[in-house]
């Protein structure tokens, strides 16, 4: 019989069962989920976050760009709707300019100290001050609830499980931001997320 060179001759079946096993799994990468979010950063402090969320398999649910121009069905009116509702539930969001596309959707949102401003500050805080985590997955959350009511799937994932975030620092980041989620929908022949080109 002919061995294998990286067996001993001397080696039982169950013992040489256990090596393939064991060479098997060194060969096999566990998958690793990349981490997003940057190492030991605050997410509620107060500042500007430029997001983008994209659907489960990056599936166009939200409606089509025609003529460069979106136009949403009623799923993508719900993220609209939902999107705009956000600073009714979280008293530190505001939001920027934020544009929903058929799979995904690009918006900005600033987190202010709740309390801060011409009167002075309350002793005890009025309202809790969410971090930009706890807002994405209320909006992910609400979204999602209402959109797969309607399509009859409780329970099933409308987003993609991580999101894409940025800390915005400096105004010209924040207006050349601006100008790329106001003008997502010109390019949107060319976008990454369209599935025409992830052929």
């Amino acid at each position: 019989m002919m061995w294998p060179s990286f067996i001993n001759r001397n080696l039982n079946v169950s013992n040489f069962l256990n090596l393939i096993q064991i060479k098997m799994e060194r060969n096999q990468k566990p998958r690793v989920r990349r981490l997003t979010r940057l190492r030991d950063y605050d997410y509620s402090r107060p500042g500007g976050y430029f997001i983008t969320l994209c659907t489960t398999n990056r599936s166009c649910l939200f409606g089509v760009v025609d003529n460069d121009t979106v136009i949403l069905n009623q799923y993508g009116e719900i993220i609209r709707i939902s999107w705009l509702a956000l600073p009714e539930h979280y008293h530190n969001a505001e939001l920027d300019v934020f544009v929903v596309m058929p799979n995904h959707i690009h918006g900005i949102i600033f987190l202010t100290d709740v309390g801060a401003g011409l009167k002075p500050a309350p002793t005890v805080p009025a309202f809790h001050c969410h971090p930009l985590p706890e807002i994405v997955r209320g909006f992910k959350t609400f979204s999602s609830r209402k959109i797969n009511e309607l399509r009859n799937v409780s329970g099933t994932a409308l987003w993609q499980r991580n999101y894409y975030e940025h800390v915005i620092r400096r105004d010209e980041s924040l207006e050349k931001i601006r100008e790329y989620i106001q003008t997502n929908p010109l390019r949107w022949a060319l976008d990454k997320e369209n599935p025409v080109n992830r052929r």
